[in-house]
């Protein structure tokens, strides 16, 4: 008999180990099929999957998709992406073997369409140059230019003193009903002329809202070169979560084909209650207000895919105007601090002016511009450079002269010319100004000109200047628009011009204080 050495025992135990694996591996396969377990509000519970992939799309027997977003041992959470009404516990589900993607490219300029990219406005099938997934990797630091190109938004108010760069993340934030929608239409609505691609992202919108957008856009000769993607109120959770990560993609194609993108998130309070919703129904683990503890990173990756790329790259931005919702005038609330942690600035909308009637109601104190004057033309730094000072010294004033005590002539003037700024500030909604007509406007109220025109004839003022520097001054008007800066000469040639158009209006208009 052979010797029992420890060395044939070994090789004695491999084989047996050979042969029962060799019996038993006909019978191990992966199971691309599982069983629903329960189904209700968005959310379906599955299980039988012996491989699943995280954020693969899974399908239900009536065409329904669903993300596997919660994976477990025993069951797995899905995100379903549209209706639960026909699934039903025991429906079989299969893996797709992919994650979410949207079709993208031209072809879906002055489009309407849902998160999955499906056509909403009744129009053809849609041709997509390409589909790409929804989460992607944000732009490599190293890839990144400076913001310093201006995006224009025809509003006075922000070009002057909060102004917005290619590539910069600005949010736009204030309570209910207060114009945040309307400024960033307004913005869509102002680039007839500089080339840049528009997406207008609804989240949790009510239909009616929604279609007043779109009219305004088509009013504006604007939908032709903007994508509009909708996940209104009445949609499935789900379906509002994915919509701003479908618009990111939908810019970062244009982006990668060296083309600036507008994209505006309307808003992103409902897009986190969404996923508040959808984590709860998870059994996540609530936190603060209970929402998940990663509800600061989902909107950090949202946002930080919003840049502007360096030319060696092929150039492009992608620039993002956010929104949010405040209860109360409650800037601190935690998810509105969120946002404003993440993104580059924020333009608040003050209840308070717009009850009196300071439209649009941009608080400029509130508000800021963390890229600053680097994305302004040059004309603007030597009209608008102190005009946040200068307004929040004048708000101190006229809060203090309500006391009713006397004020030195000095003071009284401050005032005075405050209040022909503020009326200057005005703006009515799609109404869109020039650079010129901006900087002109600015001009002759930063340095007196409006000082004795009485306030209620500061747009008829207004409009007299701008017609009169245009007629009389056409090539300072140029080296403006071609991005020099605003010389000496140049500026009291402007003063002159604008003081002879205003004696013609009010002989008595007073001259330059």
């Amino acid at each position: 008999m052979p010797e029992h050495t420890p060395e044939n025992l070994t090789d004695k135990l491999f084989d047996q180990m050979d042969e029962v694996l060799d019996k038993t591996e006909a019978r191990l396969e992966v199971a691309d099929i599982a069983r629903v377990l329960s189904v209700g509000n968005g959310i379906a519970e599955i299980a039988g999957f012996t491989d699943l992939y995280a954020d693969e799309l899974v399908s239900f027997p009536h065409g329904e998709m669903g993300i596997a977003s919660s994976l477990g041992e025993e069951r797995t959470g899905v995100i379903v992406l549209g209706p639960t009404d026909h699934i039903r516990p025991g429906d079989t589900v299969m893996r797709t073997r992919r994650v979410v993607d949207v079709p993208v490219g031209d072809g879906l300029l002055g489009r309407v369409v849902d998160p999955l990219g499906q056509p909403l406005d009744g129009g053809k099938v849609i041709q997509a140059e390409a589909r790409l997934p929804i989460e992607r990797p944000a732009l490599p630091i190293m890839h990144r230019a400076p913001v310093i190109v201006p995006l224009q938004t025809g509003i006075k108010a922000i070009d002057a003193a909060i102004p917005i760069g290619r590539g910069q993340r600005e949010l736009i934030l204030g309570d209910r009903q207060t114009g945040k929608t309307a400024i960033a239409v307004d913005t869509i609505l102002n680039q007839h002329d500089s080339g840049v691609v528009s997406i207008y992202c609804a989240i949790g919108q009510r239909a009616s809202a929604v279609a007043r957008v779109i009219q305004a856009l088509r009013e504006g000769k604007a939908l032709e070169r903007t994508i509009v993607v909708v996940a209104s109120a009445d949609e499935a959770p789900g379906l509002q979560f994915v919509a701003p990560y479908v618009a990111t993609s939908m810019a970062e194609h244009f982006m990668e084909k060296g083309r600036d993108v507008l994209v505006v998130y309307d808003d992103l309070t409902r897009h986190a209650r969404a996923y508040r919703e959808l984590s709860l129904l998870l059994r996540r683990p609530p936190g603060r207000e209970a929402y998940p503890g990663d509800i600061f990173y989902i909107h950090s990756r949202l946002l930080e895919r919003s840049a502007r790329r360096r030319d060696e790259f092929g150039g492009g931005s992608v620039t993002a105007l956010p929104i949010i919702e405040t209860q109360a005038q409650n800037i601190s609330a935690y998810v509105p601090t969120n946002l404003i942690s993440i993104t580059d600035g924020q333009i608040y909308l003050s209840p308070g002016l717009f009850e009196k009637g300071q439209l649009p109601a941009i608080d400029i104190g509130d508000s800021v511009s963390r890229v600053g004057g680097k994305t302004q033309l040059p004309a603007y730094r030597s009209v608008a450079g102190d005009l946040r000072l200068f307004y929040a010294q004048f708000e101190e004033l006229e809060s203090f002269a309500r006391f009713g005590t006397q004020i030195d002539p000095e003071t009284r003037m401050k005032i005075d010319r405050g209040l022909r700024v503020r009326e200057i500030l005005k703006q009515n909604e799609h109404v869109h100004l020039s650079v010129v007509d901006q900087i002109v406007a600015l001009l002759a109220a930063t340095s007196g000109l409006f000082d004795t025109i009485p306030p209620d004839r500061i747009a008829e003022a207004e409009k007299r200047v701008c017609e009169a520097a245009s007629r009389h001054c056409p090539e300072i008007c140029t080296r403006i628009e071609v991005g020099e800066e605003l010389r000496h000469d140049d500026r009291d040639g402007l003063i002159e011009t604008m003081k002879q158009a205003l004696q013609v209006l009010l002989p008595d208009a007073g001259g330059d204080r």
